[in-house]
């Protein structure tokens, strides 16, 4: 008489269930490395641009929260230098949209920090860009309009300086 093998092993439970959702995969691993940075939420860093707006989401993402002996953290936002005055006169709007977020006055102030367009040198933060606009072509009759005339001037660069901008200005 044939028995079945004792050591065969069940299938994976997880498999039993069928299928899972993304999230739910890598939530504990998002959670773990969000506590590193302070956020108590890792919903602030998944949905970011949804917490605080599409605008200021373009323009600077969180990095850490950090928590001194005050009641309320120190929220650190990463952007690009020009966008910095921005955010420190949105300041009090970005502490009152993340404190929603929370449920408590988890954020007392923010504080900027400046970096170059591209981010860290090892690429981790990349802004998004405004998406570029291929060039118009100028309609011929107001470019020869706007640039009669120009024949006359002797200085090649001159010349060629004013017909790029009578270009710019007529194919907009």
């Amino acid at each position: 008489m044939v028995t079945p093998r004792q050591d065969t092993k069940a299938p994976n439970a997880r498999r039993k269930r069928g299928f899972e959702r993304a999230s739910t995969l890598v939530s504990s691993h998002l959670r773990a490395a969000a506590e590193k940075r302070g956020f108590a939420e890792a919903r602030l860093l998944t949905h970011w641009a949804d917490i605080v707006g599409a605008d200021i989401a373009d323009i600077a993402v969180p990095l850490r929260i950090s928590y001194g002996r005050g009641f309320g953290g120190t929220l650190v936002l990463l952007t690009t230098g020009a966008n910095a005055p921005i955010l420190e006169m949105r300041g009090a709007e970005i502490v009152e949209l993340v404190n929603a977020c929370y449920g408590y006055r988890a954020v007392a102030r923010i504080q900027v920090t400046q970096t170059a367009r591209t981010g860290f040198s090892e690429g981790r933060v990349a802004f998004r860009h405004a998406e570029t606009q291929a060039p118009r072509t100028p309609d011929p009759e107001r470019l020869a309009a706007a640039t009669s005339g120009l024949e006359d001037i002797e200085d090649e660069g001159l010349r060629s300086a004013l017909e790029a901008l009578a270009r710019n200005v007529v194919a907009r």
